[in-house]
Parts: structure tokens; sequence; C-alpha cells
């Protein structure tokens, strides 16, 4: 008999390998406070280079957690429903 756990994956595991860099958690936390220009996310996540940071928002908008307007990227309904974890994030830093 086959173990149906075997053919789901943790739901832990799936949010893991979507928040999995530093880079992917600062994006979002940055869009969770408000809306922001590529030039805005660029200069507040000091050290990221360019390319990184266009490879993570390409990334973010096919996982479909942030859409781009004509200047703003932003959160997207899906998005939106990671400030939960955010929160629990930063409960949990604080408290250390």
């Amino acid at each position: 008999m086959t173990d149906p756990q075997k053919h789901t994956i943790c739901p832990i595991k799936k949010t893991a390998k979507l928040l999995s860099d530093t880079w992917t958690i600062l994006i979002i936390r940055e869009l969770i406070v408000s809306d922001k220009r590529f030039c805005e996310l660029e200069k507040i996540l000091e050290g990221i280079s360019t390319r990184t940071l266009t490879l993570k928002l390409h990334k973010l908008i096919d996982e479909k957690l942030i859409q781009k307007d004509e200047t703003n990227y932003s959160l997207t309904s899906k998005g939106k429903k990671l400030k939960i974890v955010f929160d629990a994030m930063t409960k949990y830093g604080n408290s250390l």
C-alpha cells in the first residue's frame, strides 16, 4: 500500500523553498511596507547587484507573488498572504 504523504509536498518545505534566500525575503519585506520602484529597492537593499535584483524580481513575478505596473513593484494577493509569515518572523526575531 502506498503512503499518500509521499505524494504531497510538506507546506513548510514549499514555503521554505519559496523564501530560500535572504534577498527574496528582504524584497518581500520592503514590498509589504509599500510599493517600490526598482531604483528604490536597489538603494534600500544595500549590497544587492542590479543583476541579482532583476533575477529575484523576475522569479517573484513568475511565482505570482509580486507584480509590476508601469513604474512600481507591488505584492499580489498571493504575496500579501506572506505578511503573517513575516509578522511571525519579526516577533521571533525581536525575542532573541
